[in-house]
């Protein structure tokens, strides 16, 4: 069995700067996991699914365009789950449509929440250090062209890594 995840990387040097920032705030998994929006979450699958899940993702991702992200300010989940995050405040319905055509086929998997795309910079850290995270990153801004899409693959000892980019034509 393999834990695979479908994301959108955030570029540089934004990427670091999030990571930096939740590493900072005592959000220590940020060490194993790159800064990004989730397309499909972690889901455990057969090695031996890999060569078809890695054709569905090049067939979504073939029918999907490149699209503009603009990240600004932040937003909590509290009280249902313990995390801040930036938002976009562009590219949510593309990242919406995106994600759906992903998790169909071989990643039909059921979401234990709702979709909302966001960039998690602050995950399971006491309470005073989620405020700190929703305050500080309140005014924090980017803009980037999306052109991929990213297949992750745990590793219990490296973390998440990069193993294939599936490039949007749509």
């Amino acid at each position: 069995m393999v834990t695979i995840g479908v994301a959108v990387a955030i570029p540089e040097p934004w990427a670091t700067q999030l990571r930096d920032y939740r590493l900072a705030v005592g959000d220590e998994t940020a060490e194993m996991i790159p800064t990004h929006i989730t397309l499909v979450p972690p889901t455990e699958i057969e090695d031996e699914q890999l060569p078809d899940i890695e054709g569905h993702l090049a067939e979504a991702a073939e029918a999907a365009g490149p699209f503009r992200v603009h990240l600004r300010g932040t937003g909590t989940f509290r009280p249902v789950s313990p995390v801040v995050f930036v938002t976009l405040v562009e590219g949510i319905s593309s990242c919406e449509r995106l994600a759906a055509g992903l998790r169909r086929g071989p990643l039909d998997v059921e979401l234990r929440f709702p979709y909302h795309p966001h960039v998690t910079v602050a995950h399971e850290v006491d309470e005073a250090a989620l405020d700190q995270a929703f305050a500080e990153l309140a005014d924090f801004d980017c803009v980037f062209e999306v052109g991929q899409i990213h297949l992750y693959v745990h590793d219990a000892e490296r973390g998440w890594q990069p193993t294939r980019e599936f490039p949007l034509r749509g």
